[in-house]
C-alpha cells in the first residue's frame, strides 16, 4: 500500500484528539479507534451481547445504551476486566482500520492514514503501522486534564493514569513525540513539525514501492528541515 499508516497514541487525556484534528486538517484521515468501539457496543451487537453477558446488566443505561462510565470503573480498577474487554474490542477494532485503509488505498484520495488509539503499543499493533506518533504531557497537566473532563477526583483519575502504560515507556516506541504540556499554539507548532516529516516519510514510502515495480525508477525525496 502506497499510503503511509500512522500510529497516534499516548496516555489518557493527553491530547492525542486535539493532534488528530490538526493532522486531519492537514488533510491526513483521521480514524478513531474509540469511536469504531462505540460503535461495536451499540445495543443488540455481538460486543454488546458478550460485555453484558459477562458483567451483568446493571452496566446498561435505561435505554440498554452500555453505561461507558460505569463500565470504566470496573475495568479501570481490575486488570482481568480490562484484558477481557480489550481482547473482546481491540481484534475487531483493527480489522475494521484493516478494511478502511484497504478502501482509502484503493480511491488513493489521502497520503496519510492518522489511527488515533490510547492502546496500540499494549495491543501489540505496532509493527501493523509505518510511523508512530506519541502524544504525552506533564502528569501534573494530564491529572487536571482528567478531572475537568471526566469530572473525577484527582484519586480517581491517578488509578485511570496508573493503569495504562507509563508515558515514558510508550516513548521508546515513538518515531515522533508531541509534548502537550503548553499552549495550543505550541502542540500546533509540533504538529505541523511532525506532519511535515511524515510527508517526507510518504514520499520514502511511495519510492521504495515504485522501485520494487520499476527498479529503473527515480524518484528524489527531501528531508523537511529541522527547526533551529
Amino acid at each position: 500500500m502506497a499510503m503511509l499508516t500512522v500510529a497516534l497514541t499516548g496516555g489518557i487525556a493527553t491530547g492525542k484528539s486535539v493532534v488528530a484534528k490538526i493532522l486531519e486538517q492537514h488533510g491526513c484521515y483521521a480514524h478513531s479507534a474509540d469511536r469504531v468501539a462505540h460503535d461495536l457496543m451499540k445495543p443488540g451487537r455481538p460486543v454488546w451481547q458478550k460485555i453484558v453477558s459477562h458483567f451483568g446488566r446493571q452496566i446498561l443505561n435505561p435505554d440498554q445504551t452500555i453505561n461507558r462510565s460505569g463500565l470504566g470503573g470496573i475495568v479501570f480498577s481490575d486488570e482481568k476486566e480490562r484484558q477481557f474487554l480489550n481482547s473482546l474490542v481491540h481484534p475487531l477494532v483493527l480489522k475494521k482500520k484493516k478494511r478502511v485503509i484497504r478502501r482509502l488505498d484503493k480511491n488513493g484520495k489521502h497520503k496519510i492514514f492518522i489511527s488515533e488509539a490510547a492502546l496500540t503499543i499494549e495491543s501489540g499493533f505496532v509493527p501493523f503501522f509505518d510511523k508512530v506518533i506519541v502524544v504525552h504531557c506533564a502528569e501534573n497537566v494530564q491529572i487536571q486534564r482528567l478531572m475537568t473532563r471526566d469530572n473525577i477526583s484527582r484519586s480517581e483519575a491517578l488509578k485511570k493514569i496508573r493503569s495504562q502504560m507509563p508515558s515514558q515507556e510508550k516513548r521508546r516506541y515513538a518515531d515522533y513525540a508531541i509534548d502537550t504540556s503548553g499552549s495550543l499554539e505550541d502542540t500546533v507548532r509540533q504538529t505541523e513539525d511532525v506532519y511535515q516529516h511524515l510527508l517526507f516519510d510518504y514520499r520514502r514510502k511511495l519510492q521504495k514501492e515504485k522501485r520494487k515495480s520499476n527498479p529503473r525508477s527515480k524518484l528524489r525525496v527531501r528531508r523537511p528541515k529541522e527547526e533551529s
